[in-house]
Protein backbone atom coordinates (compact mmCIF):
# COMPACT_ATOMS: atom_id res chain seq x y z
CA UNK A 1 0.00 0.00 0.00
CA UNK A 2 1.45 3.70 -0.73
CA UNK A 3 1.26 6.36 1.34
CA UNK A 4 -1.18 8.00 -1.09
CA UNK A 5 -3.46 4.91 -0.58
CA UNK A 6 -3.03 5.21 3.05
CA UNK A 7 -5.54 7.60 4.99
CA UNK A 8 -5.91 9.24 8.46
CA UNK A 9 -4.18 8.56 11.52
CA UNK A 10 -3.37 5.93 14.57
CA UNK A 11 -2.76 6.96 17.52
CA UNK A 12 -0.72 4.79 20.02
CA UNK A 13 0.21 4.97 24.14
CA UNK A 14 -1.52 7.20 26.66
CA UNK A 15 -4.96 7.11 27.31
CA UNK A 16 -6.36 7.74 31.00
CA UNK A 17 -8.91 9.22 33.03
CA UNK A 18 -8.37 13.16 34.26
CA UNK A 19 -10.10 14.43 36.73
CA UNK A 20 -9.60 18.43 36.34
CA UNK A 21 -9.34 19.98 39.24
CA UNK A 22 -9.77 24.04 39.68
CA UNK A 23 -7.94 25.46 42.39
CA UNK A 24 -7.66 28.94 43.05
CA UNK A 25 -3.56 28.80 42.55
CA UNK A 26 -0.87 25.91 42.78
CA UNK A 27 0.38 26.56 46.70
CA UNK A 28 4.03 25.82 47.77
CA UNK A 29 4.76 22.66 49.32
CA UNK A 30 3.03 22.86 52.89
CA UNK A 31 0.86 25.65 51.64
CA UNK A 32 -3.10 25.80 51.35
CA UNK A 33 -4.86 26.79 48.28
CA UNK A 34 -8.50 26.62 47.86
CA UNK A 35 -10.31 23.97 45.59
CA UNK A 36 -13.29 25.16 43.47
CA UNK A 37 -14.67 22.44 41.22
CA UNK A 38 -14.12 19.05 39.34
CA UNK A 39 -14.72 18.04 35.62
CA UNK A 40 -13.84 14.16 34.77
CA UNK A 41 -12.69 13.78 31.13
CA UNK A 42 -10.34 12.15 28.85
CA UNK A 43 -6.39 12.36 29.20
CA UNK A 44 -3.44 11.51 27.79
CA UNK A 45 -1.80 12.18 24.20
CA UNK A 46 -3.86 8.96 22.46
CA UNK A 47 -6.94 10.15 23.31
CA UNK A 48 -6.49 13.98 23.07
CA UNK A 49 -4.92 13.57 19.50
CA UNK A 50 -7.66 11.44 18.34
CA UNK A 51 -10.40 12.96 19.72
CA UNK A 52 -9.56 16.53 18.31
CA UNK A 53 -8.38 14.97 14.61
CA UNK A 54 -12.31 13.82 14.85
CA UNK A 55 -13.15 17.49 15.90
CA UNK A 56 -11.88 18.89 13.34
CA UNK A 57 -13.29 16.98 10.76
CA UNK A 58 -15.56 13.87 11.71
CA UNK A 59 -15.03 12.22 8.56
CA UNK A 60 -11.13 11.61 9.20
CA UNK A 61 -10.25 7.89 9.85
CA UNK A 62 -8.84 7.73 13.48
CA UNK A 63 -7.76 4.56 14.83
CA UNK A 64 -6.09 3.77 18.01
CA UNK A 65 -3.63 1.25 20.19
CA UNK A 66 -3.23 1.11 23.88
CA UNK A 67 -3.78 -0.38 27.24
CA UNK A 68 -6.80 0.29 29.77
CA UNK A 69 -7.60 -1.76 32.94
CA UNK A 70 -10.91 -3.87 32.69
CA UNK A 71 -12.35 -1.17 35.27
CA UNK A 72 -15.24 1.40 35.34
CA UNK A 73 -12.42 3.88 33.92
CA UNK A 74 -11.40 1.71 31.20
CA UNK A 75 -15.12 1.16 30.14
CA UNK A 76 -15.68 5.14 30.37
CA UNK A 77 -12.96 5.47 27.74
CA UNK A 78 -14.00 2.89 25.64
CA UNK A 79 -17.16 4.84 25.45
CA UNK A 80 -15.64 8.16 24.55
CA UNK A 81 -13.91 6.31 21.68
CA UNK A 82 -16.98 4.84 20.64
CA UNK A 83 -18.74 8.03 20.18
CA UNK A 84 -16.41 9.57 18.23
CA UNK A 85 -16.09 6.88 15.40
CA UNK A 86 -12.72 5.85 16.58
CA UNK A 87 -11.40 2.52 16.12
CA UNK A 88 -10.49 0.73 19.35
CA UNK A 89 -10.21 -3.24 17.96
CA UNK A 90 -6.51 -2.33 19.78
CA UNK A 91 -7.91 -0.77 23.11
CA UNK A 92 -5.83 -3.83 24.51
CA UNK A 93 -7.95 -4.13 28.49
CA UNK A 94 -5.69 -5.98 31.21
CA UNK A 95 -7.20 -7.47 34.28
CA UNK A 96 -6.98 -6.95 37.77
CA UNK A 97 -5.26 -3.54 37.29
CA UNK A 98 -6.93 0.22 36.90
CA UNK A 99 -6.89 1.98 34.15
CA UNK A 100 -3.95 5.28 34.31
CA UNK A 101 -5.71 7.94 36.34
CA UNK A 102 -4.47 11.40 36.24
CA UNK A 103 -5.48 14.35 38.97
CA UNK A 104 -5.06 17.62 36.35
CA UNK A 105 -4.98 20.58 38.82
CA UNK A 106 -5.73 23.82 37.14
CA UNK A 107 -4.74 27.23 38.59
CA UNK A 108 -7.68 29.55 37.70
CA UNK A 109 -5.81 32.92 37.64
CA UNK A 110 -2.83 31.36 35.95
CA UNK A 111 -4.52 28.91 33.56
CA UNK A 112 -1.32 26.69 34.51
CA UNK A 113 -1.77 23.00 35.18
CA UNK A 114 -0.08 20.41 37.52
CA UNK A 115 -0.29 16.60 36.83
CA UNK A 116 -0.46 13.70 39.15
CA UNK A 117 -0.77 10.36 37.89
CA UNK A 118 -0.90 6.72 38.13
CA UNK A 119 0.30 4.41 35.91
CA UNK A 120 -1.67 1.67 36.10
CA UNK A 121 -2.43 -0.63 33.39
CA UNK A 122 -0.08 2.01 30.77
CA UNK A 123 2.75 0.49 32.58
CA UNK A 124 2.03 -2.99 31.00
CA UNK A 125 1.69 -1.89 27.32
CA UNK A 126 4.56 -3.36 25.27
CA UNK A 127 5.65 -3.17 21.43
CA UNK A 128 3.99 -6.54 21.00
CA UNK A 129 0.88 -4.93 21.57
CA UNK A 130 1.53 -2.65 18.53
CA UNK A 131 -0.01 -4.51 15.18
CA UNK A 132 -0.20 -2.11 11.92
CA UNK A 133 -0.54 -5.07 9.75
CA UNK A 134 -4.29 -4.24 8.55
CA UNK A 135 -4.30 -0.73 9.10
CA UNK A 136 -5.12 1.69 6.21
CA UNK A 137 -3.76 5.07 8.72
CA UNK A 138 -0.92 7.40 6.96
CA UNK A 139 0.35 8.64 10.19
CA UNK A 140 0.99 6.98 13.44
CA UNK A 141 0.66 9.65 16.84
CA UNK A 142 3.04 8.00 19.50
CA UNK A 143 3.54 8.76 22.92
CA UNK A 144 4.33 9.36 26.14
CA UNK A 145 7.89 8.42 26.58
CA UNK A 146 8.88 8.72 30.11
CA UNK A 147 5.07 7.03 31.28
CA UNK A 148 4.68 3.72 29.91
CA UNK A 149 7.24 1.73 32.20
CA UNK A 150 8.02 -0.91 29.95
CA UNK A 151 8.03 1.06 26.82
CA UNK A 152 10.89 3.22 28.22
CA UNK A 153 13.27 -0.24 28.88
CA UNK A 154 15.39 -1.81 26.72
CA UNK A 155 13.18 -4.24 24.25
CA UNK A 156 15.29 -6.38 22.08
CA UNK A 157 18.05 -4.84 20.44
CA UNK A 158 16.77 -1.83 20.50
CA UNK A 159 17.44 1.12 23.28
CA UNK A 160 13.64 1.01 24.38
CA UNK A 161 10.71 -0.10 23.14
CA UNK A 162 9.07 3.16 21.63
CA UNK A 163 12.10 2.79 18.95
CA UNK A 164 11.05 -1.06 18.22
CA UNK A 165 7.27 0.60 17.83
CA UNK A 166 8.49 3.25 15.41
CA UNK A 167 11.14 1.15 13.44
CA UNK A 168 7.64 -1.33 12.65
CA UNK A 169 5.17 1.70 12.07
CA UNK A 170 7.93 2.52 8.97
CA UNK A 171 8.19 -1.21 7.95
CA UNK A 172 4.44 -1.14 7.84
CA UNK A 173 4.51 2.25 4.94
CA UNK A 174 3.22 4.53 8.10
CA UNK A 175 4.93 8.33 8.69
CA UNK A 176 5.45 9.14 12.48
CA UNK A 177 5.33 11.53 14.95
CA UNK A 178 5.97 11.93 18.97
CA UNK A 179 4.94 13.32 21.47
CA UNK A 180 6.22 13.71 24.90
CA UNK A 181 5.54 14.73 28.13
CA UNK A 182 6.96 16.83 31.28
CA UNK A 183 8.78 14.28 32.81
CA UNK A 184 11.95 15.86 33.17
CA UNK A 185 14.84 16.66 31.13
CA UNK A 186 17.18 13.59 31.96
CA UNK A 187 14.40 11.07 31.28
CA UNK A 188 13.51 13.12 27.31
CA UNK A 189 17.25 13.17 27.06
CA UNK A 190 17.74 9.46 27.88
CA UNK A 191 14.19 8.05 26.11
CA UNK A 192 13.89 10.12 23.14
CA UNK A 193 17.24 10.85 21.31
CA UNK A 194 17.19 6.88 20.10
CA UNK A 195 14.14 7.40 18.64
CA UNK A 196 14.92 10.55 16.22
CA UNK A 197 16.10 8.64 13.32
CA UNK A 198 13.09 6.79 13.04
CA UNK A 199 10.63 9.70 13.07
CA UNK A 200 9.20 11.49 10.05
CA UNK A 201 8.44 15.05 12.40
CA UNK A 202 8.26 15.81 16.23
CA UNK A 203 6.36 18.50 17.92
CA UNK A 204 7.78 19.51 21.06
CA UNK A 205 7.34 22.47 23.64
CA UNK A 206 10.36 25.00 24.42
CA UNK A 207 11.66 23.02 27.19
CA UNK A 208 11.71 19.99 25.24
CA UNK A 209 13.91 21.64 22.54
CA UNK A 210 16.01 22.34 25.62
CA UNK A 211 16.13 18.71 26.67
CA UNK A 212 16.66 17.29 23.36
CA UNK A 213 19.09 19.88 22.31
CA UNK A 214 21.45 20.80 25.00
CA UNK A 215 20.69 23.88 25.06
CA UNK A 216 18.99 26.45 27.23
CA UNK A 217 16.18 27.34 25.96
CA UNK A 218 14.02 28.95 28.32
CA UNK A 219 15.21 31.09 31.34
CA UNK A 220 13.02 32.20 34.27
CA UNK A 221 9.82 31.36 32.21
CA UNK A 222 11.06 33.56 29.27
CA UNK A 223 11.54 31.60 25.56
CA UNK A 224 14.61 32.19 23.69
CA UNK A 225 13.73 32.25 20.44
CA UNK A 226 16.59 31.92 18.51
CA UNK A 227 18.20 29.00 20.93
CA UNK A 228 15.03 27.48 19.93
CA UNK A 229 15.72 27.72 16.57
CA UNK A 230 19.29 26.47 16.63
CA UNK A 231 17.98 23.65 18.89
CA UNK A 232 15.38 22.64 16.47
CA UNK A 233 17.98 22.44 13.90
CA UNK A 234 20.48 20.34 16.44
CA UNK A 235 17.78 17.82 16.73
CA UNK A 236 17.14 17.75 13.35
CA UNK A 237 20.87 16.72 12.46
CA UNK A 238 19.87 13.89 14.78
CA UNK A 239 17.92 11.94 12.48
CA UNK A 240 14.38 13.58 12.15
CA UNK A 241 13.29 12.77 8.59
CA UNK A 242 11.13 15.78 7.68
CA UNK A 243 10.31 18.71 10.29
CA UNK A 244 10.86 19.73 13.58
CA UNK A 245 8.41 22.21 15.09
CA UNK A 246 8.76 24.04 18.61
CA UNK A 247 5.61 25.83 20.14
CA UNK A 248 5.40 28.22 22.76
CA UNK A 249 2.58 30.27 23.74
CA UNK A 250 3.19 32.98 21.91
CA UNK A 251 4.49 31.45 18.45
CA UNK A 252 5.76 28.28 16.81
CA UNK A 253 8.88 27.25 14.97
CA UNK A 254 9.58 24.56 12.11
CA UNK A 255 12.28 23.96 10.33
CA UNK A 256 12.49 21.13 7.78
CA UNK A 257 15.00 18.95 6.25
CA UNK A 258 15.43 21.28 3.21
CA UNK A 259 16.23 24.30 5.13
CA UNK A 260 13.17 25.84 5.38
CA UNK A 261 12.55 27.60 8.55
CA UNK A 262 9.23 29.55 9.37
CA UNK A 263 8.27 31.48 12.56
CA UNK A 264 4.37 31.86 13.32
CA UNK A 265 3.17 33.98 16.35
CA UNK A 266 0.06 32.59 18.07
CA UNK A 267 -3.79 33.69 18.30
CA UNK A 268 -4.22 36.60 20.22
CA UNK A 269 -6.79 34.94 22.52
CA UNK A 270 -8.76 37.41 24.87
CA UNK A 271 -8.44 36.72 27.85
CA UNK A 272 -11.78 36.31 28.95
CA UNK A 273 -12.01 33.49 26.78
CA UNK A 274 -9.70 31.11 28.60
CA UNK A 275 -10.70 28.47 30.70
CA UNK A 276 -7.59 26.30 30.91
CA UNK A 277 -4.45 25.07 28.87
CA UNK A 278 -4.71 21.40 29.31
CA UNK A 279 -4.90 19.82 26.62
CA UNK A 280 -3.52 22.65 24.02
CA UNK A 281 -0.11 21.17 23.15
CA UNK A 282 -2.16 18.00 21.97
CA UNK A 283 -4.81 20.46 20.23
CA UNK A 284 -1.76 21.72 18.66
CA UNK A 285 -0.26 18.74 17.71
CA UNK A 286 -3.82 17.90 16.06
CA UNK A 287 -3.98 21.32 13.65
CA UNK A 288 0.13 20.83 12.38
CA UNK A 289 -0.52 17.34 11.94
CA UNK A 290 -3.51 17.52 9.97
CA UNK A 291 -2.49 20.14 7.71
CA UNK A 292 0.74 18.07 7.25
CA UNK A 293 -1.82 14.50 6.20
CA UNK A 294 -3.62 16.86 3.87
CA UNK A 295 -1.06 17.85 2.36
CA UNK A 296 -0.56 21.71 3.21
CA UNK A 297 2.47 24.12 3.45
CA UNK A 298 4.13 24.25 6.85
CA UNK A 299 2.85 28.07 7.23
CA UNK A 300 -0.44 26.80 6.56
CA UNK A 301 -0.03 24.04 8.90
CA UNK A 302 1.37 26.17 11.64
CA UNK A 303 -1.69 28.31 11.12
CA UNK A 304 -4.21 25.40 11.99
CA UNK A 305 -2.36 24.34 14.81
CA UNK A 306 -2.65 27.50 16.68
CA UNK A 307 -5.93 27.88 15.60
CA UNK A 308 -6.31 24.74 17.02
CA UNK A 309 -5.17 25.19 20.23
CA UNK A 310 -6.63 28.61 21.09
CA UNK A 311 -10.18 27.01 20.59
CA UNK A 312 -8.94 24.26 23.01
CA UNK A 313 -8.22 26.81 25.57
CA UNK A 314 -11.72 28.10 26.35
CA UNK A 315 -12.44 24.27 27.69
CA UNK A 316 -11.21 23.34 31.47
CA UNK A 317 -11.04 19.54 29.97
CA UNK A 318 -8.23 18.42 27.97
CA UNK A 319 -10.24 17.58 24.42
CA UNK A 320 -14.29 19.18 23.61
CA UNK A 321 -13.54 23.26 23.05
CA UNK A 322 -12.20 22.18 19.27
CA UNK A 323 -14.79 22.62 16.27
CA UNK A 324 -14.44 21.68 13.12
CA UNK A 325 -10.98 22.78 11.18
CA UNK A 326 -12.63 25.64 9.03
CA UNK A 327 -14.38 27.52 12.56
CA UNK A 328 -11.48 27.14 14.29
CA UNK A 329 -9.89 29.43 11.62
CA UNK A 330 -12.18 31.52 11.41
CA UNK A 331 -12.70 32.15 15.02
CA UNK A 332 -8.36 32.87 14.98
CA UNK A 333 -9.05 35.36 12.37
CA UNK A 334 -11.35 37.05 14.57
CA UNK A 335 -9.77 37.58 17.42
CA UNK A 336 -6.49 37.87 15.73
CA UNK A 337 -2.57 37.14 15.33
CA UNK A 338 0.03 38.25 17.70
CA UNK A 339 3.25 40.33 16.12
CA UNK A 340 5.84 38.97 15.12
CA UNK A 341 8.84 38.02 17.63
Amino acid sequence: MTNNERRGFITGGTWCVDTNRIVSHWPEEDGLAEYLGEERGNGGSGSNFALDIKQLDPAMPVETITMVGDDEDGRFLAAIADRAGIGRAQMHVAPKIRTQATDAFVARDTHRRTHIFNRGASSLLTPDHFDFASTRARILHLGLPGVHQLMDQPWGEDANGWVTVLKKAHAAGLRTNLELASVGNDVIAALVPPCLPHLDTIIVNDAEIGALSGLVTVTAGVTDVSACQRAARIVLEKGVKEIVVVHCPALAIAVDRHGQSVIKPSVNVPAAEIAGANGAGDAFASGMMFGQHEGWSIEASLTLAHATAAASLRGFATTGAIEPWRDCLALANRWGWRGAP
